[in-house]
């Protein structure tokens, strides 16, 4: 900006906050250049600090050669009127000149606040469109305390600090009702819940971008973030829920490729995926879009590769550890239909490979001798609802012979686990966005069917019962008999409103059913009755009471397909109900 502040003569401008401030210095004399090659040495030493500071030490500058001057035209004129003259116009040009800075302050400061702290939430809407979550740094924590100068350094060091990397995140207290279902009353409690998630992406220019994110939650449940509060006061666990690399090459920008721990690269609603879900892997997207075109916008394409599983063989001979991946794709498209209507078409393909080494981590031989193959510290959970896919498992009773009669120990562990069926999931979702001329009321149906092309295919490789011995008596159980006609189900959803300012709200009814080998019950919504075999009602409503604090009420009511109670009656609806008070930043 300057230099050399010593022979600078005319006006200097500073920028902050979109505002400009001008100082006027008068012309600069001999007489006076000592005095402004001190100041030239101290603004220099300054030059990377904050604009304020730059703007009070040109003033500084300014006063130091107004008076130099004014000395220089005393010794001339020997004026004493002209020189206290001089001095009392630079007194208030100063006083003037504070004023303004302080006034430039405050209403920066406001408008940095405004910007950080008004992230609109996540809306509630069916299909979870791929997207970096948003993201949003909160620096106003110390605006308010020091002196003006202490405030803007403050300030500004926050900035810098942040550099090309953003900071988002939230967190929900929810309050939690179960309400009738089994005879035994066996799901009915209340209880009360926290989540919290704290996001960090990172721009490393224009081609890369790179994040992680932390949550709450168990680590052997993958479906859900949520921790019930109890436990004797422990501390709940916070894990790594995201870490990945996205790459758009410049030399072919439809091109987006995906690496690590990331949010689903592609469209789907809660029937075949939890949104809490965070896959891992390789994903690529090619993305066209068209928007000079009149009624096609855009068409998309998506493939990945998801490891989840790794499996030593059992084979003496060979024991090489096995990897389980699901390979998959999708295409998008996207439609305008008039002047209000927008429809999204989006049709994919999940593949699960080697999908038996979750039913292996699933299975328990009994709930007091949980021995089985772990997936981290504890066997895999599934959201706290039982996994209802048909499954013969294996278990290896120990036992003592004594005379020919075996005894059993009360030892028991799972030797195999096997889906009766394999998983190819042939997915389809349609949506439409609807304007209703009412900005905060536009309307969204969806509609998602699945089925599952591999039902009941995995019978043929369920393997035999060991032989038993002296020491161990082997069983085989099957928790539900599988059949091909049950492979489908069907997510119908409608939703009206938004949520992005304060005052905004959002209602919505979801009607869900899923047959028993439709899905994976272990990786779809984690807040039905259970995975698969369930029908299922959803309403729910959502209000902004800040543009950062959100309320709301939702009812889950549900039950399973065909299965009797104990009297022969359909079992009753388990009605759960979840009140949830979410703050975002």
């Amino acid at each position: 900006m300057l230099s050399h502040a010593g022979r600078f003569a005319g006006a200097v401008a500073d920028v902050y906050l979109d505002r400009t401030i001008v100082v006027l210095l008068p012309p600069v004399t001999p007489a006076v250049h000592f005095c402004l090659k001190k100041e030239e040495e101290k603004y220099m030493t300054l030059q990377h600090t904050a604009p304020y500071a730059r703007i009070a030490l040109l003033l500084l500058v300014s006063a130091t050669s107004v008076v130099a001057q004014s000395s220089a035209t005393k010794a001339q004129t020997s004026s004493d009127d002209d020189l206290r003259a001089q001095v009392e116009e630079l007194r208030q040009l100063v006083i003037a000149q504070q004023k303004r800075i302080e006034k430039l302050e405050h209403r920066g400061g406001e408008a940095l606040v405004a910007d950080t702290t008004s992230t609109p939430p996540p809306s509630q809407a069916g299909p979870q469109e791929p997207a970096n979550q948003p993201v949003v740094s909160n620096v106003n924590r110390q605006l308010t305390s020091g002196s003006t100068d202490e405030r803007i350094r403050n300030l500004e060091r926050q900035i810098q600090g942040l550099g090309p990397i953003s900071f988002s995140g939230d967190i929900r207290l929810r309050g939690e009702a179960f309400i009738d279902g089994p005879d035994d009353h066996s799901l009915v409690r209340t209880r009360a819940r926290v989540r919290a998630r704290f996001n960090a992406t990172a721009d490393l220019g224009d081609q890369f971008e790179t994040g992680l994110s932390l949550a709450s939650g168990d680590v052997n449940d993958p479906i859900s973030t949520n921790q019930t509060l109890g436990g004797f006061y422990t501390r709940k666990a916070v894990a790594l829920d995201q870490a990945f690399l996205t790459y758009k090459p410049h030399a072919f920008r439809a091109l987006t490729l995906t690496g690590g721990k990331f949010r689903y690269p592609w469209v789907n609603t809660e029937l075949t995926w939890d949104k809490d879900l965070n896959p891992e892997g390789f994903a690529q997207k090619l993305d066209f879009t068209f928007e000079s075109q009149p009624v096609l916008k855009g068409i998309s394409v998506v493939g990945f590769e998801l490891p989840f599983a790794e499996v030593a063989r059992m084979d003496a001979t060979n024991k090489s550890i096995v990897q389980s991946v699901t390979y998959g794709g999708q295409l998008q498209t996207h439609w305008q239909l008039g002047p209000r209507v927008r429809f999204h078409a989006y049709s994919g393909f999940y593949d699960f490979h080697g999908a038996d080494a979750i039913a292996i981590a699933l299975a328990k031989a009994s709930a007091k001798n949980p021995q089985t193959p772990l997936a981290g510290a504890l066997p895999l959970q599934a959201g706290g609802n039982p996994v209802q896919n048909s499954i013969y498992t294996t278990t290896a009773n120990n036992v003592v012979t004594v005379n020919g009669i075996s005894y059993p120990t009360g030892v028991s562990s799972v030797t195999n686990a096997q889906f009766a069926s394999k998983f190819g999931l042939f997915d389809n979702i349609a949506r439409f966005d609807i304007d209703t001329a009412h900005p905060r009321a536009p309307l969204t149906l969806i509609g998602d069917f699945v089925q599952n092309t591999e039902a009941c295919g995995n019978l043929s490789e369920i393997q035999t019962v060991p032989a038993n011995t002296s020491s161990v008596i082997y069983k085989q159980s099957l928790n539900a008999t599988c059949r091909a006609s049950e492979r489908r189900g069907y997510w119908l959803e409608a939703r009206v409103g938004r949520l992005l300012k304060k005052g905004d709200w959002q209602s919505g009814y979801a009607r869900i059913f899923v047959d028993r080998e439709a899905v994976l019950g272990n990786f779809n919504y984690s807040d039905m009755r259970q995975g698969t075999n369930v029908t299922e009602h959803r309403v729910d409503t959502f209000y902004q009471l800040q543009n950062s604090v959100q309320l709301g009420a939702t009812a889950l009511i549900g039950r399973p397909i065909g299965i009797l109670n104990s009297t022969g009656r359909v079992e009753p609806w388990l009605l759960r109900l979840q009140f949830d008070v979410t703050y975002i930043f």
